[in-house]
């Protein structure tokens, strides 16, 4: 198609308009909400999805970049053990307030888990560092990914 980028995001193929943000992308064309757009300048993890399995922000990143590769929103984490394991520990530990950051927050952590599933909390706190978060949820925040740590080693029953 005109040799326009073509990436899977979440499951499905999609073609790219090149000249766009992938945020935009996924917000304004997709109608993937949960991603969020903060400061536009890579620099608070609003706006973080998993590139390959890696997480990073989407806010300034062209579409054009992204032919060829697989994106993984928070609508989609759910979906494995690990996402699992993880929102039921973010919700079992209530944490985050207003959630704005929160979606991004939560994709770092699953990005962190699916390499390792028994991180060091300094493990954690660095995984999470590039996050910007003003509730002072981060004592909650942490305590969720160790809890969902703490799940993944459990057997399956």
């Amino acid at each position: 198609m005109n040799g326009q980028p073509r990436c899977r995001i979440n499951g499905s193929d999609v073609v790219l308009a090149a000249d766009e943000p992938l945020l935009f992308t996924l917000r304004n064309r997709l109608g993937l909400k949960a991603v969020r757009f903060g400061c536009g300048l890579e620099q608070c993890g609003a706006c973080v999805v998993l590139i390959d399995g890696e997480a990073r922000p989407s806010c300034s990143l062209p579409a054009s970049a992204l032919d060829g590769r697989t994106v993984v929103t928070p609508e989609a984490i759910g979906r494995d053990r690990v996402g699992a394991a993880l929102l039921s520990a973010f919700e079992l530990e209530q944490a985050g307030q207003c959630g704005y950051c929160l979606a991004g927050i939560v994709m770092s952590a699953f990005a962190l888990l699916a390499r390792e599933t028994n991180p060091s909390r300094a493990r954690i706190i660095e995984a999470l560092d590039g996050h910007l978060c003003r509730c002072g949820a981060h004592t909650t925040i942490l305590r969720a990914v160790e809890r969902a740590a703490e799940m993944l080693g459990e057997p399956s029953a």
